[in-house]
């Protein structure tokens, strides 16, 4: 009698214990299902961006060195004639390693390093890879756009920024990337949870710090499908001087979400073709740190 006591005991709790699950588990799939219908939405207008850079670097303006490099990073497409853009700092070695100098006092300032493209172009999902040219820089931002040097032959899939989310700590956000050559270039999604939400000086967006595939110039969607930002590195200004590039990189500068109304904003500053002048604007107007 104990016997089959006990074992209807451990059945019940193991049935319990099942009821309880299920919500979660239903919860999580519901979660996963929403976020695959982001990723089929908008994984076409994620692309990869190729370049090729020289870069120099000179101490006290004497000793220069120099070198020239291949790289790879996370670009999305916001028009439809090829307008794409991604996180200047993902790009161009010399954006990060120039803030720091700078932040670490005047013997940092006697670092320097230059940079200059000599190769650039956008690699789509299907393999064509498209010749582009840089058009607008914003440092403060850390935003670089990018287009086609010819016109595409049809429009080019594009992530909307004028249908923006907004979003909330805690919510949890689809984020979509572009993998290495290692991996093929595939598309990978991961689930970001907003740690915080900053809005003065001004607003963006501060991902938990759990490592997933999310990468600088990936764009940030809502659960929606609305896009909610770009991924970017934001670096604080006003730093005490006279501290070393490891207090620097973890004191001062942070991987943010930018929200998709200032990426607008910015982007619009880009002329047209036919508005073409021949010289690269540059967004750099002072705007808050």
């Amino acid at each position: 009698m104990k016997t089959a006591l006990n074992s209807l005991k451990m059945q019940a709790c193991a049935l319990t214990g099942l009821l309880c699950l299920a919500p979660g588990s239903a919860r999580a799939d519901d979660l996963a299902s929403r976020g695959r219908a982001v990723f089929e939405q908008h994984h076409a207008a994620v692309v990869t961006v190729q370049l090729a850079m020289k870069t120099q670097l000179s101490f006290g303006g004497r000793g220069e060195s120099g070198s020239e490099n291949r790289s790879e990073a996370t670009a999305t497409v916001i028009r439809p004639d090829g307008l794409t853009v991604t996180s200047l700092s993902s790009v161009d070695p010399s954006v990060m390693f120039n803030r720091f100098s700078s932040l670490m006092g005047d013997a940092g300032e006697r670092f320097r390093m230059e940079s200059e493209i000599t190769d650039l172009k956008i690699l789509l999902p299907d393999g064509t890879d498209l010749p582009a040219e840089i058009v607008l820089r914003d440092r403060d931002l850390d935003l670089l756009f990018l287009r086609p040097k010819d016109p595409p032959s049809q429009p080019m899939p594009c992530v909307d920024l004028e249908k923006a989310a907004t979003a909330d700590v805690l919510d949890p956000v689809v984020t979509i990337t572009r993998l290495g050559q290692a991996a093929g270039r595939a598309h990978a999604a991961s689930f970001e949870r907003i740690a915080a939400v900053v809005r003065r000086p001004r607003l963006f967006y501060v991902p938990d710090d759990t490592i997933t595939t999310t990468t600088l110039g990936s764009p940030a969607f809502a659960m929606d499908g609305r896009v909610l930002g770009l991924c970017v590195m934001r670096t604080a200004a006003g730093a005490p001087g006279a501290l070393s590039i490891m207090s620097v990189q973890a004191d001062t500068q942070a991987a943010v979400i930018l929200p998709a109304a200032d990426v607008l904003k910015v982007a619009q500053q880009v002329p047209t073709r036919t508005e073409k002048t021949g010289t690269e604007p540059h967004a750099n107007k002072p705007s808050p740190p």
